[in-house]
């Protein structure tokens, strides 16, 4: 008879509301181990018993046999005391602590679900709350941890006997699933007008009818609520831009499968995958021509936003309107995403005809992911609801627990303890009261969630940035500032796991430079601990400071004076002259080396885009212009000194010279981008000559850019440089919040070394 061991295994990751501890009680009755599987604020513990054989095997299956939520950081193992204990339990959850676990983030409906809400014998055939321990709503309901039901928004629903059943059931599908529910006990459905009143009939079914009707509706998703529409719906597309007042940027599309989705698009297998994925980010994707949308739903762009249904309520409502719909954030343009029932109400009661809302409360809100394929891989534009809260795993730990603020635009927060980054989703502009209010109340959230006391907090240069003074006004931290462009360098570092040096190529719209300039356009000598300003795009005035951002056809009179082409003096006539004043008289024209200002006046000159509706139009629009077969590049100096410079202005010009000599605009949008591509190439070989640097990290909103990115990493590869991009947080300032705690974490560690 074999001698009965017994060990103590702790198992830490994202292990909680994955079906881990019935897993493990499942795995354990297969091998006839005996002990029991609790949770606790550090992750799942287990103490198991029984022949040697029999316990090497469980650890051998414990991480390969894993559920397809789970994620498993590590597993430690410790020897007890064997008690001859029979029988395999499931205990109760360990609430003291430091909180160590992870919080999964909110998971599409999986193929059972699916198959059990479209059974008419299944108890739960159309229910809009079906989910199962591999699939669900997690970080938008979590509350508190242990991750155990009456710490989510599910507490107020009593499971009826059928339910419990299951949940008690260690063979069932739903076992200790905390979300479980069934029409008989969990949250109900209702549609109500715009006053409130409920409507009668089927929720969804009278949903659907009225968007065939050409109605808008507000609905209450995962982590808010969105606006929908037909797609192919003209009238009703236009009226729901006019009422957001959301003038031009695309909405997001929402189909029932890839079927249809390649019906809209040209999908390659990566896209596909993203698109099917647990994660179900919309995926921008290149539009058909003949794709059956409304002109209103992407004025101007060549792609589309799709995503597939990710809750059993999207994929109800797609199956009774049997076509696409828009789904966009239910806020108006700048504020943040509504997710509270009466404040959408008060909020959105201008912009929806009916609203489809229900009983479960959203805890955090959380907008939708937006992803581009690059390369095969995905790159993140806006990386948030089924990406956030899992966390980022840092190449070394930090030394002292960090928060990083993040900067103004795209706002994100980031906490760090340990090897663990928690990156936040997408919080939006810090531009208002009800954005700032959401930044707090995640920050808050973070904090309790993950036991994070941040002693040091990294914030932007920039004294103006709200996230910069809430960084000021924190007691009993110490303050690193962290410069814009190094923080948008060292995200990319610790998106790959690199410590540096690089050669960082940092390009953005505007940030606060060390030198108290506007930087945007920046190579950068960088580690993690330090940076040097090696070379720039020369710097230009940018009339009217701010309003030079809105209006990108004073970028095009500051590059060109009373050299811009007719037209573009003719549009703009009234203000034309006063501008030409404010750059010769140097007033209230503040000297920018900005790349992203540098995409607005070529936009400007080539008559695609005078003036913006949101931050990033005028480079958004002049990439979709460009002619994808073209193989043309314009030329551009780099004069030498002390600090390179790239003369963009060389690039303008030659824009200028070949719409004079009739060149298309779609030809000459593409040799812009090969021609600035081409000299970041040539700046990086003349640094690498210098420095002895060959790898290139390169970030910043403009290489969102796959047109510009793409050439650009083909050219220094080309050159023989090892090139870093973004794979798993933005480049744009969604990343900012990581590169900041990178850089602060890595003073820490001179600090400690001194």
């Amino acid at each position: 008879m074999q001698r009965c061991n017994r060990i103590e295994v702790r198992v830490e990751g994202v292990v909680q509301g994955v079906g881990f501890r019935p897993y493990v009680h499942g795995l354990a009755h297969r091998l006839g181990l005996s002990g029991h599987v609790g949770n606790d604020t550090a992750g799942v513990i287990i103490e198991i018993e029984g022949a040697e054989q029999a316990l090497s095997e469980f650890l051998a299956a414990l991480p390969d046999q894993a559920p397809p939520l789970a994620v498993i950081e590590r597993v430690r193992t410790s020897p007890l005391v064997a008690t001859g204990q029979q029988g395999f339990h499931i205990v109760s959850s360990n609430a003291t602590g430091r909180r160590d676990t992870l919080v999964s983030a909110d998971s599409a409906t999986c193929a059972d679900c699916l198959r059990e809400l479209a059974d008419p014998t299944d108890r739960r055939f159309d229910y809009p709350f079906i989910n199962c321990t591999n699939c669900g709503p997690r970080f938008t309901i979590v509350r508190d941890v242990p991750y155990d039901r009456p710490f989510t928004t599910m507490a107020p629903f009593t499971m009826c006997p059928a339910c419990a059943s299951e949940y008690h059931d260690p063979a069932d599908r739903r076992f200790h699933a905390q979300p479980v529910c069934c029409p008989a006990c969990g949250p109900r459905l209702r549609l109500l007008d715009a006053s409130g009143a409920e409507l009668p009939g089927e929720p969804l079914a009278a949903a659907a009818a009225l968007l065939r009707g050409g109605a808008v509706l507000a609905v209450k998703g995962l982590g808010g609520f969105h606006v929908a529409t037909l797609a192919s719906d003209a009238t009703a597309t236009a009226a729901l831009r006019a009422r957001k007042h959301r003038e031009d940027k695309p909405f997001a599309v929402m189909v029932a499968d890839l079927d249809t989705a390649q019906r809209l698009c040209r999908i390659d297998p990566v896209g596909q995958r993203l698109l099917a994925g647990r994660r179900r980010p919309i995926v921008l994707l290149p539009r058909r021509p003949d794709a059956p949308v409304a002109p209103a739903v992407a004025p101007g762009n060549r792609s589309l936003g799709l995503m597939l249904p990710y809750t059993p309520l999207h994929h109800l409502l797609l199956r009774h309107t049997a076509e696409p719909i828009v789904l966009t954030s239910g806020n108006v343009s700048d504020e943040p995403i509504a997710y509270q029932d009466d404040d959408a109400r008060a909020r959105l009661v201008g912009i929806a005809d009916a609203f489809v809302t229900h009983d479960r409360a959203i805890h955090m809100r959380t907008d939708d992911s937006v992803v581009r394929v690059f390369r095969g891989a995905e790159l993140p534009v806006r990386r948030s609801r089924g990406y956030a809260p899992e966390p980022l795993t840092l190449a070394r730990p930090v030394p002292r627990p960090i928060l990083g603020c993040g900067a103004e635009l795209k706002s994100t927060f980031c906490l760090a303890r340990g090897r663990h980054a928690f990156l936040s989703h997408h919080i939006g502009d810090l531009e208002n009261y009800e954005t700032l209010r959401s930044f707090t109340e995640g920050v808050q959230h973070f904090r309790r969630l993950f036991d994070v006391q941040p002693e040091v907090v990294a914030h932007d240069l920039h004294p103006e940035y709200l996230s910069t003074k809430y960084a000021y006004d924190l007691t009993d931290v110490d303050l690193v500032g962290v410069q814009h462009h190094h923080a948008h360098i060292a995200s990319c570092l610790a998106d790959n796991g690199h410590a540096g040096p690089v050669l960082g190529v940092a390009f953005d719209g505007l940030g606060y430079g060390s030198d108290g300039t506007l930087w945007g356009g920046e190579f950068l000598l960088a580690d993690l601990a330090a940076f040097q300003r090696l070379a720039h795009l020369a710097a230009v005035p940018m009339p009217g400071g701010t309003a030079a951002i809105r209006q990108p056809w004073r970028m095009a009179a500051a590059y060109l004076g009373t050299e811009a082409p007719k037209e573009l003096v003719t549009r703009n006539a009234e203000h034309w002259d006063s501008v030409l004043a404010m750059v010769a008289r140097q007033v209230n024209a503040p000297l920018t080396s900005s790349a992203g200002r540098l995409f607005d006046a070529v936009a400007a000159i080539l008559g695609i885009r005078d003036s913006i509706n949101y931050e990033g139009q005028a480079a958004v629009e002049l990439e979709q212009r460009a002619d994808l077969t073209e193989q043309g590049s314009y030329p551009a100096t780099v004069t030498t000194g002390p600090v390179l410079q790239l003369q963009g202005a060389d690039l303008v010009h030659a824009v200028l010279a070949d719409l004079h000599a009739g060149v298309a605009p779609e030809v000459i949008a593409t040799r812009f981008h090969h021609g600035l591509a081409d000299a970041i190439v040539r700046v990086c070989l003349m640094l690498r000559e210098a420095t002895g640097v060959s790898v290139a990290a390169l970030s910043g909103g403009v290489f969102q850019n796959v047109l510009l990115l793409e050439r650009t990493v083909a050219g220094l590869e080309q050159s023989g440089f090892q090139t870093l991009t973004h794979s798993r947080v933005p480049p744009n300032d969604g990343g900012i919040s990581l590169g900041q705690v990178a850089v602060a974490a890595s003073s820490l560690r001179s600090e400690d070394s001194r």
